[in-house]
């Protein structure tokens, strides 16, 4: 064995632990009630997803699923809800570099089916079926981010 083998087969195993998940702001509309629950057009639905870290301390985090669900038809809005979803995370030994995307790939994949069910369950509660979110891809999403930024920066940057 290398040196740098035997080094890495000494390193302690990257880990993570959920020491706490709770609902930060939860916000479920139902403007054109009872209209909009009388069967009708199938509505169009928008949704959108962030995921955003904050640092507690050296080794724990807090990361924050933000999803927002709109429903609408030509006439009117169906519903429109916002969840904004937390963990805090404590993380050890993942190297400095692997850090930024540890924290935004795998944290918010463990608080994704908790805060799905959240919003199957107010979208139920409303009167509507349950909104059944497809599984995202956070680490394709982490990609899209880092490309979106790297653009503004370019764009930032070009002399006008």
């Amino acid at each position: 064995m290398s040196d740098n083998q035997e080094a890495q087969a000494q390193a302690p195993a990257p880990g993570m632990n959920i020491l706490a998940q709770y609902i930060k702001d939860l916000s479920f509309e139902n403007p054109n009630s009872p209209k909009s629950l009388q069967p009708g057009e199938q509505p169009k639905l928008d949704i959108n997803v962030n995921v955003g870290a904050n640092p507690l301390s050296d080794d724990q985090f807090e990361v924050v699923l933000t999803l927002n669900a709109k429903a609408n038809t030509a006439e009117q809005v169906m519903f429109a809800v916002e969840l904004i979803y937390a963990g805090v995370f404590q993380i050890t030994n993942v190297p400095k570099e692997h850090m930024h995307p540890f924290i935004l790939i795998e944290c918010p994949r463990m608080l994704f089916p908790f805060a799905r069910n959240i919003l199957a369950d107010t979208t139920r509660n409303g009167g509507f079926p349950p909104l059944m979110l497809d599984p995202i891809d956070f680490a394709a999403l982490y990609r899209q981010n880092l490309a979106r930024m790297a653009n503004q920066q370019q764009e930032g940057q070009q002399p006008n």
